[in-house]
């Protein structure tokens, strides 16, 4: 019924349902519980954590209480935002979030702005929440793009490459694409681990946000260029430009806090 999806190069391959299972009409998809279960991970991980970033797990909980609507909201926004040409007709249809449409860039935007008044609001650390935070992140966009994989969405332009993804539609038909949302999967799984131990040597707070900024940038830069549907303004991808931007101004931030605490530190 959704196609065959197979990796010759590895020899694999795949014809899973979207939808899990059901309760009564209403289908259950594997979507959803693959980002809940990315999500729980993360506040899983970072409740852990939490004391090691002079936190406690109450606030994370208070925190996301504020983090999560809003990252909701950013999300969708974001999305419609740069998607405009398809509610402009039928404005409502912004609020149909169940019919798709989602950015994490918006998403993260918005999970920074309910973190940020969340901490003014409770006196609580910005940069000690901002940091466990890009830690969990990592967790959930790592385990969140096999959602992606499940739907067969969020894949780059065709290519013959070793890794390359072959999805097959109801005709026969296989077209061969860069599996991207594999490659952004892999890639957050390692900045996790990198990240997860440099975090225990990080030399002031707010360190680990910059450096889950700069990772983060510098893969979707790469593969938001192989994906056939990012968001534009004009030629230019949205999220490309936003990635290596931000990723440039979060090293200038470290380069620059980084001297500066080696200056005081000298004799």
């Amino acid at each position: 019924m959704y196609g065959t999806i197979s990796f010759p190069g590895l020899g694999l391959s795949f014809n899973p349902s979207r939808v899990a299972f059901s309760i009564g009409n209403k289908p259950i998809y594997w979507y959803g519980i693959i980002i809940a279960a990315g999500f729980l991970l993360a506040v899983y991980y970072a409740m852990r954590r939490a004391d090691q970033f002079g936190l406690t797990q109450d606030n994370i909980i208070d925190m996301l209480i504020c983090a999560v609507p809003l990252a909701i909201i950013g999300a969708r926004a974001y999305y419609c935002l740069f998607s405009w040409n398809l509610y402009k007709d039928d404005p409502i249809r912004v609020l149909y979030i169940w019919e798709g449409g989602l950015a994490i860039y918006g998403g993260v935007i918005g999970a920074v702005i309910g973190l940020f008044l969340y901490t003014k609001v409770k006196k609580v650390k910005t940069s000690a929440l901002l940091d466990i935070g890009g830690l969990g992140l990592l967790i959930g966009q790592a385990i969140g793009r096999w959602g992606n994989f499940m739907n067969r969405e969020a894949f780059g332009a065709q290519t013959d490459s070793f890794l390359r993804m072959g999805l097959t539609d109801a005709s026969g038909a296989t077209i061969y694409v860069h599996p991207t949302f594999l490659y952004e999967s892999v890639w957050n799984a390692i900045g996790l681990l990198i990240l997860h131990f440099y975090s225990k040597r990080r030399k002031f707070d707010g360190q680990m946000i910059l450096a889950y900024t700069m990772w983060y940038g510098v893969e979707r830069f790469v593969v938001e260029g192989l994906r056939t549907d990012s968001l534009m303004i004009g030629k230019l991808r949205v999220s490309q430009v936003f990635a290596i931007f931000s990723a440039i101004v979060a090293l200038i931030i470290m380069l620059v806090v980084l001297q500066k605490k080696k200056a005081s530190n000298d004799p």
